[in-house]
């Protein structure tokens, strides 16, 4: 049975909890831009059946190119995550990329988000199980859904339980990654919530030569079966202007389309479930 408990504000997640909704911009750009979307996001989904966690990365470590927007980096970064958090209620997540920002991270955050490309360093996983927060890794596009039992071991080493799975597609070729609906049921198994990440799951990682191509067209598809397999939440990239976006721009969902997949997932949730 999916192991369900509390991520912040008597919030759920798991059995029988309401779909949890993370959503937000790709990286933090500035703090106007975030607070905007997450009052946004809050504004559409605030009559819905949603768990709202405000998701914006305060550093990309992984990005394409060196010469690839980051972010603010952790003090600033955590900043604008904590004036989100108190202004709209919400919790908030972010990566941690190395076990030295886990320690400031774990005192703004609701969630600690481990990144696919580090899900199997030990010695985050292991620093971000010992913060007593709940911890979202996200599936390497490497790595099949059974070698997560391996991950969710290293969390667990240290008595923290309270662990999420991100499903976010699978290496296919080059730059191109496709999603294997077998992976939520499998890692559904393993005894954990499992998030699907609709939109980085139709990203095409190094796809435009200097950074991540991807289509978000294809986004609804994939998170509306998603939702029918069973996920217990799903992950959306929100921007005001995608194509303006600094990062992950042609994989993420306008604030419009993110109001209008909410309600179709939602009665798929309940026709099915």
């Amino acid at each position: 049975m999916t192991n369900t408990f509390s991520i912040g504000n008597n919030m759920n997640v798991g059995m029988g909890a309401p779909l949890l909704l993370i959503a937000g911009p790709c990286v933090i750009e500035n703090e106007e831009k975030t607070l905007e979307i997450a009052e946004r996001i809050q504004g559409i989904v605030r009559d819905m059946d949603v768990n709202f966690v405000f998701k914006a990365s305060f550093d990309k470590a992984n990005r394409t190119s060196i010469d690839s927007f980051r972010g603010p980096g952790l003090e600033q970064g955590l900043a604008i995550l904590g004036k989100v958090k108190s202004r709209l209620g919400a919790p908030v997540i972010s990566d941690v990329h190395s076990p030295d920002q886990v320690g400031p991270a774990s005192e703004v955050l609701d969630i600690l988000q481990i990144p696919a490309f580090l899900c199997r360093q030990t010695d985050l996983l292991v620093a971000a199980g010992d913060s007593g927060k709940p911890v979202n890794v996200k599936k390497g596009q490497f790595a099949g859904p059974w070698d997560m039992k391996h991950v969710t071991g290293k969390v667990m080493s240290t008595g923290n339980e309270r662990i999420m799975l991100t499903e976010r597609g699978s290496s296919f070729g080059y730059n191109n990654l496709v999603v294997d609906f077998r992976n939520f049921s499998i890692m559904s198994d393993l005894g954990f919530p499992v998030v699907f990440d609709a939109t980085h799951s139709v990203q095409m990682p190094g796809g435009l030569g200097s950074c991540s191509g991807g289509d978000r067209s294809y986004v609804p598809l994939l998170a509306r079966a998603a939702v029918a397999a069973g996920v217990d939440g799903v992950f959306f990239e929100v921007h005001t202007d995608p194509d303006k976006a600094l990062c992950d721009g042609p994989n993420s969902l306008t604030l419009e389309m993110l109001e209008s997949i909410l309600p179709q997932l939602l009665a798929i949730r309940k026709a099915a479930f």
